[in-house]
């Protein structure tokens, strides 16, 4: 699979989920690279840390990719059962040439106006990459979501992403909990931390991802 975590947003947790679906996976004991097209390179220091501290987990590698991706990412496919990319938050030809190769694209969130107006955008991305790779199947995500149950941002974000007939809307939602930011700080994936609501959301996720595969 080659799966592409991207948009026009910044700051929408693209690496948080990069990363947990890489760690999950990898602890299924499937082989996974993340392809770092992110100039922050947030996914490339999450690993030097795993690496340098934890020898004995599960091994993910990463490289990192500027400018056209394509061959790339297609070469990697080719050599390793899943293919992570971690795009930045912003329209750029990494950004483009990943949509080409990849099979299935989700694009993280916020339940806030701004990041709403950006799938505007996205849709006609999707559309020009679909004119070059037929296969794209493309989701958007609420990532970062409140965790307050009196808040009704999130089904109302959910119903206006519904509206658009190009990409699909996750039945995922992945809130903003601190367990994922001590993942990214410690160089692990929420699966080894005690906090059983992360790890369901990232468990459905993946089943989404490749149930529908």
């Amino acid at each position: 699979m080659i799966l592409l975590i991207g948009g026009e947003k910044g700051g929408t947790g693209k690496s948080t989920i990069s990363t947990n679906i890489a760690v999950t996976l990898a602890h299924k004991g499937h082989e996974i690279v993340i392809v770092d097209c992110d100039p922050q390179g947030t996914s490339t220091k999450w690993l030097t840390r795993r690496n340098k501290f934890y020898s004995d987990l599960p091994k993910v590698f990463s490289i990192q990719k500027t400018g056209d991706t394509y061959d790339t990412i297609k070469d990697l496919s080719t050599r390793y059962k899943h293919v992570i990319i971690d795009a930045g938050g912003r329209d750029s030809e990494e950004l483009r040439t990943a949509m080409v190769a990849c099979e299935k694209m989700y694009i993280p969130l916020k339940a806030s106006q701004p990041d709403l107006e950006t799938s505007k955008h996205m849709t006609q991305l999707i559309k020009l990459a679909r004119s070059l790779n037929n296969k794209l199947d493309a989701y958007t995500i609420i990532s970062m979501a409140s965790t307050h149950y009196n808040l009704n941002e999130d089904k109302e974000a959910i119903s206006l992403l519904a509206q658009s007939n190009i990409a699909k809307v996750s039945d995922v939602i992945i809130h903003e909990r601190k367990v994922y930011r001590d993942a990214i700080a410690d160089g692990k994936g929420v699966i080894v931390y005690d906090n059983p609501k992360a790890i369901t959301e990232i468990n459905l996720l993946i089943n989404e991802i490749f149930t529908n595969a």
